[in-house]
């Protein structure tokens, strides 16, 4: 008997026990076990992500310079893929076998997760799509949108977008989803964050033909997606596309800047490229041709390449020896054909001897600014060539040359500024004087500034003696709400009265000065300016010219460099005054100057017309023309001169 009643127990306890035992494991596949509850659902639930619209960007007037176009992608999620004709979707994609097997591949990395099977499809072969879904069930269509460029203009500033790859979701932290789109460049990179938006999501339930059915739990577990930013830039749309005229077929750059904010009214590197290019189903194809193209059309030489600034500099070297005290307006030097000292002869061109201050940067003499060097790398005041070096170093870096100035734009060059340890490298240490670096004092030999360093310290004169970060975005506009940003201003420890007679002496340069040949025809705009010629050791020198307008109010500075042109007086400076021109009259075109802008944008030196003022329009335009024999070739000046 009892031990009937013990196997009882033993029965009892043993089921209880299973039971338990069952029943455990299936409250933990049921309720603990997300991967379970995960698997249910998603035979009839589908999350979508809601991209938003990117923000657009303006140019300072209001005017449209990137929006936003629709297009449509092809998503998969595998898990659900049930596909029983692999043939007819090739057919309909336009794609072989092979390109489907190698996407598939491709989209299983993210089983679970929605990933673009092939983007921008054709409107047409979505509407096809849209009627056969229930035959390729794992396959939906997701509205997109591509970035359109209305007057394929500052490409290497607006930049352009691409689809994440690895690195970019893992940098991410997981926000970016494959086929997700990103900022690769330009403003695009820049301002991220800012113009992407917030990605929303929905749930929807989905029936057994992968057709929506309608929204899960009534939208609770939805989340709207937040537009991104508008921006509001600082270039002017119409000086933009006037300067990228005037550079057409060249290599080089215009940065124009207005002084008083330090905002960017025009960045133009040349030659350039079309944004649009880099979207949609050939942008690979089109990317590498970019980057294989010998004339270097995505790389921005307005912030990245590094020039030797030429005469240019010689403005710089007047306010430092002010500063110094080396020189004061009345100090005079005499040029018996440049600047001779033992062995040492650095060149220079035919101009008047003696000149004071104001005279040497008008008729930009070498002989003069050497003589400026070294009173002040040598002066009595260092104990070594060390200090006194460093110390013109620092005065210069004041200037914002030779040091990133923090534009709004990645890959900035901070330009060339030698350190006193490379000079002990090339000479040996205690071994090299100022005589040895004696090139520095015109522009030339170490040091390279970027074309946007030069518009800046045209900036920072203008101001006399001040600038601020220079930049592309003013506002960016947040739900309807403007917010401007700000930037700091930047001091240069030179007393303001110090830049009177140098600016008198840059009103002089267009006029009576090294830009005479152009200059008197664009009197009435009062600018400032000089000249540079940037030797180039690869090939014809570099030509250079820096300004701002109007003298006594300065509404806008400007740097040009154009390479292998030779003289700055030849191509920057007629290009400069033009620009400026533009700007100031608000587009109204002088009929005075219109044969200089036919020059400019043909691209070819005449000398002829510049020694001929009796020259009608029918003559000047047989010239351009090429239908008068003429000598169209820059003619070869001194190297030594540094004008």
């Amino acid at each position: 008997m009892n031990v009937h009643k013990s196997r009882h127990r033993v029965i009892i306890f043993f089921i209880v026990f299973v039971g338990v035992v069952f029943f455990s494991r299936l409250i933990i596949l049921q309720v603990f076990t997300e991967k379970y509850k995960q698997f249910a659902e998603n035979n009839v639930l589908s999350r979508k992500i809601i991209k938003p619209p990117r923000g657009l960007i303006y140019d300072r007037n209001g005017k449209i310079l990137v929006s936003n176009e629709a297009i449509y992608d092809l998503m998969i999620v595998p898990a659900q893929l049930k596909l029983d004709d692999e043939t007819e979707l090739c057919r309909i994609l336009e794609i072989t076998k092979k390109d489907y097997q190698e996407r598939l591949v491709k989209a299983k990395q993210f089983y679970h997760k929605p990933t673009v099977f092939i983007s921008n499809i054709p409107l047409k072969t979505y509407g096809v799509l849209q009627e056969r879904f229930y035959e390729f069930k794992g396959f939906f269509v997701q509205p997109q949108s591509i970035r359109k460029y209305p007057h394929n203009t500052a490409a290497h500033v607006l930049g352009y977008i691409g689809e994440v790859n690895r690195e970019d979701i893992d940098a991410s932290g997981n926000y970016y989803k494959q086929g997700h789109n990103i900022g690769k460049s330009g403003l695009e990179k820049v301002y991220e964050k800012d113009l992407r938006g917030v990605y929303g999501e929905k749930y929807v339930l989905m029936d057994v033909y992968n057709t929506e059915q309608g929204s899960y739990l009534n939208g609770e577990l939805d989340r709207p997606a937040v537009i991104g930013k508008n921006l509001i830039s600082s270039l002017n749309l119409e000086l933009q596309l006037y300067a990228e005229l005037l550079l057409k077929g060249k290599k080089g750059s215009v940065v124009a800047i207005e002084p008083e904010t330090g905002e960017i009214l025009a960045i133009v590197s040349s030659p350039a490229y079309d944004p649009s290019m880099l979207y949609g189903r050939e942008r690979s194809a089109n990317y590498n041709s970019l980057v294989s193209d010998p004339d270097k059309p995505l790389f921005n030489r307005a912030i990245t390449a590094m020039y030797p600034p030429g005469s240019t500099f010689k403005v710089a070297m007047a306010l430092i020896g002010l500063k110094e005290g080396v020189i004061s307006p009345s100090t005079a030097y005499g040029c018996p054909g440049g600047y001779i000292i033992g062995n040492l002869r650095i060149g220079c061109h035919n101009h008047s001897s003696p000149l004071n201050l104001q005279q040497s940067l008008t008729q930009s003499c070498n002989a003069y600014y050497c003589h400026v060097f070294r009173n002040v790398i040598d002066l009595n005041k260092f104990a070594t060539i060390y200090e006194g070096y460093d110390n013109w170093k620092t005065d210069v870096l004041e200037f914002g040359m030779g040091k990133k100035l923090g534009i709004d734009l990645f890959n900035e060059a901070k330009g060339i500024l030698p350190s006193t340890k490379r000079y002990d490298n090339i000479y040996g240490e205690n071994r090299w004087k100022s005589t040895n670096i004696l090139s520095l004092a015109i522009g030339q030999a170490e040091i390279s500034l970027t074309p946007l360093q030069l518009a800046n310290f045209s900036a920072a004169v203008a101001n006399r003696g001040y600038y601020y970060t220079p930049h592309i975005v003013k506002t960016y506009v947040d739900n309807g709400k403007y917010y401007r940003k700000i930037y700091d201003k930047h001091l240069i420890d030179i007393d303001s009265a110090n830049y009177k007679t140098i600016i008198d002496a840059m009103a002089d340069v267009p006029n009576i000065g090294t830009a005479i040949r152009y200059g008197p025809y664009f009197k009435e705009y009062q600018i400032c300016g000089k000249t540079g010629t940037a030797q180039n050791p690869h090939g014809d020198d570099h030509s250079v010219f820096i300004s701002f307008a109007p003298k006594n109010n300065p509404k806008i500075a400007i740097a040009v460099v154009i390479e292998n042109a030779g003289q700055g007086a030849h191509w920057a400076a007629p290009i400069c005054f033009l620009v400026t021109e533009h700007y100031l009259s608000q587009g109204k075109q002088n009929e005075k100057t219109k044969w200089i802008q036919d020059i400019m944008v043909k691209g070819v030196y005449h000398p002829i017309i510049i020694k001929n003022k009796d020259l009608d329009e029918e003559d000047i335009e047989e010239i351009i023309n090429g239908d008068i024999e003429t000598e169209t070739t820059i003619t070869e000046t001194n190297k030594d001169a540094g004008e």
